[in-house]
């Protein structure tokens, strides 16, 4: 059967995406700090924008490069970077670190912001490769980008439409195996996304396997038919971190994001939603997007 880190060059039309509308300077600090870390030996993927140019096709330009690593190897990556030159930072010492150049940053992470889509060793099988910059470069896998943008549903940034365009662009060739285990006991929020495309695309239902709704459907049935739970849990934190915090701070619900719940402490959630909070009062407003780059298609198994 198939897989999509196995798709051979003539199953999908090669898209060829250019990055010239790219500042030079910026160009330059991502080659330069990429070959770097190549060089280091320290395993990498390219996601974020970059990952979503090369499944789907559609170029947009961002001020920064998402790469994802193991979380054994944050440190010595962002430790890397700095001794390359690169002033960093760990933004969010639970997730995510930055190596910065003027306005320009790479994006260190290891995780997700809800602690959900930790990075571990199958983000790195199969191997999947383009040329970016220049140089060969390692991919994420799209059921890995599915999984940690599924439940980006925030006020300030919902990743809703890049899963739906993920599915309309390979949705024939994913792992869904691999993805409902992905998702495990998060599958509502998959069946979520899965209903919505259909609604999106109704033409392109097809892309969804019927066996994968019908076991998700049925999920849902057998959910509907269990007694109510017995701790009043909030699992909108896991969504967005400022539209529940209601819920948690006033209603006396859980927080999702907590353990035994979830894989966060109470400092993790405090420094995020103070570091979040200061962001919204101070952030720019975004320019445009512009076009970027080209990457050239190249996989194996």
């Amino acid at each position: 059967m198939n897989r999509l880190g196995s798709i051979q060059e003539n199953d999908v039309p090669t898209r060829m995406l250019g990055y010239e509308g790219i500042d030079p300077d910026t160009c330059t600090f991502y080659r330069r700090a990429l070959t770097t870390l190549l060089e280091s030996g320290v395993a990498f993927l390219v996601g974020g924008a970059y990952g979503m140019a090369y499944y789907t096709g559609i170029a947009r330009h961002t001020k920064d490069l998402d790469i994802f690593v193991l979380p054994q190897d944050y440190e010595r990556v962002l430790d890397v970077l700095c001794a390359a030159g690169y002033p960093t930072e760990k933004t969010f010492p639970s997730w995510l670190g930055k190596a910065l150049q003027g306005t320009d940053n790479i994006d260190v992470i290891f995780s997700s912001g809800n602690g959900i889509a930790r990075v571990d060793e199958t983000w790195f099988a199969p191997v999947i490769e383009a040329e970016l910059f220049d140089m060969t470069l390692r991919i994420c896998p799209a059921e890995e980008i599915i999984w940690s943008k599924a439940t980006i549903m925030g006020h300030e940034r919902y990743d809703g439409a890049d899963i739906a365009h993920l599915l309309h662009a390979c949705g024939a060739h994913l792992d869904w195996n691999r993805l409902l285990k992905r998702f495990d006991s998060h599958w509502e929020v998959l069946l979520s996304h899965l209903i919505l495309f259909g609604y999106i695309y109704p033409t392109e239902r097809s892309q969804i396997p019927d066996w994968v709704m019908q076991q998700l459907l049925d999920a849902l049935r057998h959910e509907m038919a269990r007694p109510p739970r017995p701790e009043r849990i909030c699992r909108g934190t896991l969504l967005s971190w400022d539209q529940y915090r209601v819920d948690v701070e006033q209603r006396g619900y859980h927080d999702a994001r907590l353990v035994p719940w979830g894989l966060m402490t109470a400092s993790d959630i405090e420094h995020f939603t103070a570091v979040l909070t200061g962001a919204k009062r101070t952030r720019p407003r975004s320019p445009l997007p512009r076009p970027f780059g080209r990457l050239r298609w190249s996989r194996r198994a």
